[in-house]
């Protein structure tokens, strides 16, 4: 007999009824089926069977404490049909899915044609909070900033005294977050449109999305589908919905959102803020959203040189501008939980940014050697571009099918120099020949990521060139504007390869 999902919202409930399918053997899928098995529900997960030694472990683990594990191809490509024989057929009232499975999985595809919930793991974690207490939640979304955001957002929140954490595709997962036997007073949740496009009953407390623009469109399907799964992160908001006025597209989410009776629409931007929202009055972060006397005062939040330090400078310079729209947005949310102005403040005084996040590497003889590798799309790029004058722009990598058209356009005037690499790299060059023919370009070709060796060299040969063509004054801005995958294994590692080669050109000198 099939459970009821509607009787469980919360960890009291009785799970033990539950038969569950979780899709996929990841951090994400271990998670769930740990978490299910622990509150007694009877769990299969299926894998397509990919023979790591950590994969391995975690297969043994979970059939351990009772998962059915189901591994290998057949099972993620025949499901919902009877298995080979000696093996059940499977009977599931959910599917909780990873977000490395798209919608249009065979799995997933069949679940949902046959009626059967599909829960992500964001799902399945409101739903085990505790029935009594639970800590609320401050989500956050956007194609670029998510990391910043919800990092700056846990460093207000902590400043005010708050046991507070950094959660989802940041820090500790959310399921562990939710079930920490000294529970969070609050949470910061970082969303992507993979685990929103399957999460259906999450009641934030405060919700934001910073901004928009084309990327995943493989795994959604096209940008209006891509949009409307980042706008899920609204529904049924308690007290805040945040959006950027300069993305009219999430000022309009909010107003198409179901949201709690008595729910704000917060604003957040780079200009003088209006009535109920968070700016700039000159060098300082403003807030006319949360005082009271909010038509002819604002509350004063901190100053650019607050921020200045975030970015790993000295401190001399003013903050990149996504950094301050990062910083308002995590503001808003930090207000909306009651935090003060002081511990907001505060909070931006004790931040520093992620590695590879505009990370300066080096500064020597009047040049800026900045890693940025984590911009993996050209609108995270064009953040990066848009804070400095003159620059040297080391690109490439795996596009994923993101149009640099616009990119190329904008930042052409700002460009030096451009060196390439990546599988890529010819259609960044195709858009500089057109839109920035007198700029040079270098090729520094592709290489396989499993031999680091010739990943060095590369690098080397990179950096070397980048030293050849900036001038005094400039920065050498690794912002790829692509996926790392094609080279390295990660964004991360692709940072550390140039950071180690600007170290090795420097001969070792400190920056």
């Amino acid at each position: 007999m099939s459970t009821d999902l509607s009787e469980l919202t919360h960890r009291d409930a009785d799970w033990s009824g539950l038969r569950a399918l979780v899709t996929g053997l990841g951090v994400t899928g271990f998670a769930a089926a740990d978490a299910l098995l622990q509150h007694g529900a009877r769990v299969t997960v299926l894998d397509t069977g990919n023979d790591t030694e950590k994969q391995d472990t975690q297969a043994g683990i979970l059939g351990i404490l009772g998962a059915d594990v189901r591994r290998g191809p057949r099972h993620v490509t025949g499901w919902p049909q009877d298995g080979p024989e000696g093996e059940a057929p499977l009977e599931v009232d959910v599917v909780v899915t990873s977000p490395g499975w798209p919608p249009h999985h065979p799995v997933l595809a069949a679940a949902l044609e046959r009626g059967i919930p599909v829960w992500s793991e964001i799902e399945l974690a409101w739903r085990l909070r505790p029935r009594v207490g639970a800590a609320p939640w401050l989500v956050v979304t956007g194609t670029n900033g998510k990391t910043s955001t919800v990092q700056l957002l846990t460093s207000m929140l902590q400043a005010a005294g708050l046991r507070a954490i950094a959660t989802g595709n940041v820090g500790t997962p959310v399921l562990d977050a939710v079930q920490h036997p000294d529970p969070y007073d609050i949470v910061a949740v970082e969303l992507s449109s993979f685990q929103l496009h399957f999460t259906h009953s999450m009641s934030p407390l405060a919700s934001c999305v910073l901004n928009l623009a084309p990327d995943h469109v493989d795994w959604h399907g096209s940008l209006e589908a891509y949009a409307a799964d980042k706008a899920r992160i609204y529904e049924r908001t308690q007290v805040a919905c945040v959006y950027n006025l300069q993305d009219p597209r999430t000022e309009a989410m909010v107003e198409q959102a179901e949201v709690v009776d008595g729910c704000r629409a917060i604003g957040f931007t780079l200009g003088t803020p209006g009535l109920s929202m968070l700016g700039l009055v000159d060098d300082v972060l403003a807030d006319r959203a949360f005082v009271e006397e909010r038509r002819t005062s604002a509350a004063e939040l901190g100053t650019l040189e607050d921020l200045a330090r975030a970015s790993g400078g000295d401190g001399s310079t003013a903050p990149p501008p996504h950094l301050v729209a990062n910083a308002l947005a995590a503001a808003a949310l930090a207000r909306a939980a009651g935090v003060t102005p002081a511990a907001v403040r505060e909070g931006m005084r004790r931040f520093r940014s992620d590695a590879h996040r505009m990370s300066v590497v080096a500064e020597h003889e009047g040049l800026t050697w900045v890693d940025d590798s984590k911009a993996t799309n050209p609108h995270a790029a064009l953040a990066a571009l848009r804070s400095y004058p003159h620059l040297v722009w080391v690109a490439g990598g795996q596009l994923k099918g993101a149009d640099v058209e616009e990119l190329v356009a904008e930042v052409a005037p700002r460009l030096r120099a451009v060196v390439l690499l990546g599988s890529d790299r010819g259609l960044i060059a195709q858009a500089l020949a057109r839109h920035a023919p007198e700029v040079p370009v270098h090729d520094a070709g592709v290489t396989d990521h499993g031999d680091m060796a010739a990943l060095d060299r590369v690098m080397d040969d990179v950096v070397a060139r980048c030293a050849s063509l900036a001038r005094p004054g400039d920065v050498v801005l690794l912002s790829p504007a692509a996926a790392s995958l094609d080279m390295f294994p990660s964004y991360g590692s692709r940072g550390d390869t140039f950071a180690a080669a600007v170290r090795r050109h420097l001969g070792g000198r400190p920056s």
